[in-house]
């Protein structure tokens, strides 16, 4: 008797059913390093866990994907968690992910992930909580380790910048057990020296090293800190909690000192451009206010009595001459006048024409007699004559006719 023969598909279904009825398969999480990582155009990941001992194909749809925080790669240790089921058609079992937590740092990392999404949504990195930094300090209040690069950086840098400045550490543990109590306790007993700034960090190293900077209670320390902070974690490519808290954030231990202490080299040069424009804007205040006051002598000189005094005897002075040569002017025209006049009388004077010959005939009354008609034959008359008179009687009269 032949035995009952199953199709291919109705054998993929019943395994398929298998690891649907499977409680331990349909949410599991395995662990296991990424390789042959493929990143679909629709937006699905296709990748490969595998460990010492084998593979397991994986599959993360575009839906899931959109909720991962980082870039799978290849090499990555990686916890993902899902559900184990059959493909019917080609009758292979993958891991179908629905997320992917890193492994080992990669966990820590979505531990710092999380807190900062945390603390972001308190609003502690809100830029309206940060304070300005002094631009210039005088007192520079440090929370690190006694020793290490950090701190001797810090120390070099502001000597070379300001050597003026005072450095106040707070010797405090940046790693391992204890170090963000120290770290927060720093923060609040370094104010007590009343610092115009505070420099809190440490050099750089691995995520775990730095970790005390991404815990609360540090964050918390310097969000509270009524006193400007400057945040110096590690290199330049690492960053903390504490960054996104601080007031300011300097990539590196030596950029902070660069950021809190000015330099005071470049604050003289400034102090001496200033007291030079001071300077210059001085004396040409004073030359404008000496032109002014100047002026304003010479106002008031020409206000004062004394002035009118003077101004008016030139004027005087200006008339007096004005009418001396008017009068000058007058008197020369009047002379000349007079001596074209004096000739005029001159040709026309009696005594003139008497010189010539003619004598100056008078009644007996003193009446010019010009006219034979004014006479009586008889009548007594007075000839006038150049050296003398003459008593004279009209004996006749001849009447002359006129032409």
């Amino acid at each position: 008797m032949m035995k009952k023969a199953y199709s291919v598909s109705q054998v993929n279904r019943y395994i398929k059913n298998m690891f649907t009825q499977d409680f331990l398969l349909s949410k599991v999480s395995v662990q296991g390093e990424i390789s042959n990582c493929k990143y679909h155009t629709s937006g699905h990941i296709y990748f490969t866990l595998k460990d010492e001992g084998g593979t397991l194909n994986a599959v993360m749809f575009a839906g899931s994907a959109r909720g991962l925080s980082f870039r799978l790669k290849e090499g990555q240790k990686v916890v993902v968690t899902g559900n184990v089921d059959v493909y019917e058609k080609s009758g292979a079992y993958q891991l179908y992910a629905k997320e992917v937590t890193l492994d080992g740092e990669g966990a820590l990392y979505q531990r710092f992930l999380q807190k900062k999404q945390e603390l972001q949504e308190m609003g502690m990195f809100d830029p309206s909580y940060k304070k300005p930094i002094p631009k210039y300090v005088k007192r520079v209040g440090i929370v690190t380790a006694s020793t290490g690069a950090a701190i001797q950086d810090i120390i070099n840098i502001s000597n070379r910048r300001n050597p003026y400045v005072q450095l106040y550490l707070y010797p405090a543990l940046v790693q391992g057990e204890g170090a963000a109590s120290s770290i927060a306790e720093g923060i609040g007993r370094i104010q007590k020296v009343e610092p115009d700034v505070i420099i809190v960090g440490r050099g750089g190293g691995s995520l775990e090293d730095l970790w005390a900077f991404n815990e609360e209670e540090v964050a918390y320390a310097i969000f509270h800190c009524p006193i400007p902070i400057i945040s110096a974690v590690g290199h330049e490519t690492d960053t903390t909690i504490a960054d996104y808290v601080a007031d300011l954030r300097a990539p590196t231990p030596s950029a902070a000192a660069e950021l809190a202490v000015f330099d005071v080299r470049e604050y003289l040069a400034q102090v001496q451009q200033r007291k030079e424009t001071l300077t210059n804007l001085i004396q040409k205040n004073l030359f404008e206010t000496r032109n002014r006051v100047f002026e304003k002598k010479l106002s008031l000189e020409k206000l004062s009595p004394l002035y009118r005094l003077q101004e008016n005897r030139h004027r005087l002075m200006d008339y007096e001459d004005r009418l001396i040569n008017l009068m000058n002017d007058k008197i020369s025209a009047y002379r000349h006048k007079t001596a074209l006049l004096a000739t005029t009388l001159d040709g026309l004077s009696p005594l003139k024409r008497l010189g010539e010959g003619f004598s100056y005939v008078e009644d007996e009354e003193g009446n010019a007699v010009n006219r034979i008609s004014q006479v009586k034959e008889g009548q007594d008359i007075l000839v006038r004559m150049l050296d003398g008179d003459i008593r004279a009687e009209v004996k006749e009269r001849n009447e002359r006719k006129r032409l």
